[in-house]
């Protein structure tokens, strides 16, 4: 007897419902299967499928109702493919305005949320949330006037504006956006603050009847004059081009590449996750945002491959997470081959954004330097003298430093220093399209600034520096692979890690882009005049921010202790008689007042100093207990209108930011 095939129904078998053709059963039970599926799956696997009993059916040509055999390979993703093209497949209908817009929400810590709802109010902490998922409506340029004036650079960027402009066929912004412009003016504080502070309450939206009618215009505080701004606008609405029967194709980019989008940049190749399937050059396409979500091991995660192809459709990767996460549309420089093919280059110019603020790549080099307000402000406050030495301990990129030196018509010695090889070189760089002499540079830890004298006490400079750079470090290597490579493992006790693992793996990153830095061991305590520490922080205040939940209580107290030790070294360093100016990008108060709580605590000679100009906001004051009992100090009554701290909700439109400046008076020995 032949044996039966374990595909063919037995004639016992009781009928199934009466479809009209097995291709709808099958389609019927693939669609149950899919809508099953949570969204954020991207694809049904093969495995999964097989789990489910066959399909049955009616055999067109018999008559005979048997089972069907589920596809298997490439036959089984062409059936899925036909299934989701099918129309009963399709996306459900949307409200196309809630999903195709920018409306996102600043995901925190749970903990961290219920610290900074502590400090601000929840009204006010909902405000400075929404704040930071938008960019400030206008740039802010600080100009070389060594090099050019304001009025030369206002005349030179309204002209390479407009030509802007008339290439683009637009004129770049909305008359409706037109009263959000540069909300800063001339009303006097009636108070103890100097008088060159301003009462933001009173503060017009413009700086002047001019600024509101011209794209650039010059700050007309006293004593910025050297600032430009050049008008934004946003957010705007952008036709996607959506359609019930036709979705738009789309690229998804990352975080960071879409904060740097919302602040001008345009998309290119790295920051690119997916993209639709059957992009060429020169398509149209929707560009949204892979945002970090809840991982199973309680982290945060972005659960995409790099190269997924989208389906538009509801089954895409993160479909439901990207409503309201779109920052505009644009033209793609490259099929979706070569997005995923190449290492570099502009994937996408965008030309339809939902914050329109202009792009200074490659403009005006060496004359101007696109830097936010609170940033120039903290090199005035420093107020530094012709013929002063200057410290400036956490240099990159080099904003501050060259603001430093500018003050000082580059008359004196502005010492930049950071920790990483690259950065001193970056720093370096600037220096010199601006055409500064006065900057010195060295790699060197801000919390190894400090060489006590007791240490080489028949030494008079009051620095030590070696010669660091790609030649001598691959001397260094290539010494260690010939004379040591048949040593045993003790000799690699002695020998630096990082060198040992450059063996292998060849130069890191620390010298990829080559060139020598001088390396220093520190400086003799007393050494400069005014030293500026800003510090590496939690950046908090930075905008557009669109994710914030990596930051817990525990890294942000980390981030103080750090902040701490590094301003312990500054204290030593300055002379007596001297300045510390102390400054972050972050709306942290444990990193800010809580600071000036520590330094005014530790060390007596210090005070508070009245700062010059005087634009921010007053501090925080009282302070606030931690979830583990402890109570974290802020600022005293009487203080708070001595330090600048720039809210990202207030009428300013800029980062958060927080300065604090110090007299340094005779020291205990």
């Amino acid at each position: 007897m032949t044996p039966k095939s374990k595909n063919q129904a037995t004639p016992t078998t009781p009928a199934p419902p009466n479809p009209s053709s097995a291709k709808s059963l099958s389609h019927q039970r693939l669609h149950t299967h899919i809508c099953s599926t949570p969204p954020c799956v991207s694809a049904v696997s093969h495995r999964r499928f097989a789990l489910y009993p066959p399909s049955q059916g009616k055999d067109p040509r018999t008559g005979v109702w048997q089972s069907l055999k589920v596809p298997k390979g490439r036959a089984f993703l062409k059936t899925i493919c036909r299934s989701f093209l099918s129309p009963h497949l399709r996306t459900p209908p949307m409200d196309v305005s809630e999903r195709y817009h920018y409306n996102p929400t600043l995901q925190w810590n749970p903990k961290v949320e219920e610290y900074f709802i502590k400090a601000y109010g929840a009204d006010h902490f909902a405000r400075i949330s929404k704040a930071l998922t938008s960019p400030s409506c206008y740039s802010c340029i600080r100009v070389n006037t060594l090099k050019s004036t304001t009025d030369a650079v206002i005349e030179k960027l309204s002209s390479t504006l407009q030509g802007i402009r008339q290439q683009s066929g637009t004129d770049g912004m909305n008359q409706s956006d037109t009263n959000a412009e540069y909300p800063i003016g001339p009303d006097h504080k009636e108070s103890h603050v100097p008088t060159t502070s301003y009462d933001l309450k009173k503060a017009p939206l413009a700086v002047s009847e001019s600024a509101q009618n011209c794209p650039v215009s010059k700050c007309q505080l006293p004593g910025l004059d050297s600032v430009v701004f050049v008008k934004g606008s946003g957010p705007h609405t952008v036709n996607y081009g959506y359609a019930q029967d036709k979705t738009p194709k789309e690229v998804i980019v990352s975080r960071k590449c879409a904060e740097a989008v919302l602040r001008g940049a345009q998309v290119y190749v790295p920051g690119v996750l997916a993209c639709s399937a059957h992009v060429e050059k020169g398509d149209v396409v929707a560009v949204s945002v892979a945002m970090e979500q809840p991982g199973q091991d309680g982290g945060w995660v972005i659960g995409m491959t790099r190269g997924t192809v989208l389906q538009g459709s509801h089954i895409d990767p993160y479909f439901l997470e990207r409503k309201g996460l779109y920052i505009g549309q644009g033209t793609t420089m490259m099929s979706r081959a070569g997005m995923f093919r190449v290492l570099k280059g502009t994937a996408v110019d965008m030309n339809d954004r939902v914050f329109k603020l202009p792009s200074f790549h490659d403009v005006l080099e060496g004359e101007i330097f696109l830097q936010n307000l609170p940033s120039i402000v903290t090199a005035h406050v420093l107020e530094p003298q012709q013929g002063e030495k200057i410290l400036d301990m956490c240099a990159a990129p080099g904003g501050k430093t060259t603001a430093v030196a500018i003050l000082m018509k580059d008359k004196g010695e502005v010492v930049a220093c950071d920790r990483s090889h690259n950065k001193v070189l970056d720093i370096e760089k600037l220096a010199a399209e601006m055409g500064l002499n006065c900057i010195t540079t060295y790699k060197l830890d801000a919390l190894k600034a400090v060489r006590q004298r007791s240490e080489s006490s028949n030494m008079h400079t009051s620095s030590f520096v070696t010669k660091e750079g790609s030649d001598t470090d691959s001397a260094g290597i290539a010494n260690y692979s010939n004379e040591q490579a048949t040593k045993t493992t003790k000799a690699c006790d002695a020998f630096p890690q990082k060198s040992i693992q450059g063996l292998v793996n060849g130069r890191g990153r620390s010298h990829c882009l080559g060139g020598r830095v001088e390396k220093s061991e520190g400086f003799y305590p007393n050494t400069f005049d005014r030293v500026l520490l800003d510090a590496p922080c939690s950046a908090l205040g930075l905008r557009p921010r669109l994710f914030a939940g990596e930051e817990t209580i525990e890294s942000l107290r980390n981030h103080a202790r750090y902040q701490r030790k590094m301003f312990d070294q500054a204290v030593q360093l300055v002379r007596p008689g001297g300045v510390i100016v102390y400054s972050t990008c972050t709306i942290n108060p444990g990193e800010n007042e809580a600071l000036v709580r520590y330094a005014l605590d530790s060390y007596k000679f210090l005070s508070l100093a009245v700062q010059h100009p005087y634009i921010g906001g007053p501090g925080l004051v009282g302070g606030c207990q931690l979830s583990d009992g402890s109570i974290e100090e802020w600022l005293r009554p009487g203080e708070e209108d001595l330090v600048q701290r720039f809210d990202p909700s207030s009428p300013l439109d800029t980062i958060g930011f927080f300065i604090a400046k110090f007299n340094v008076g005779p020291k205990d020995d």
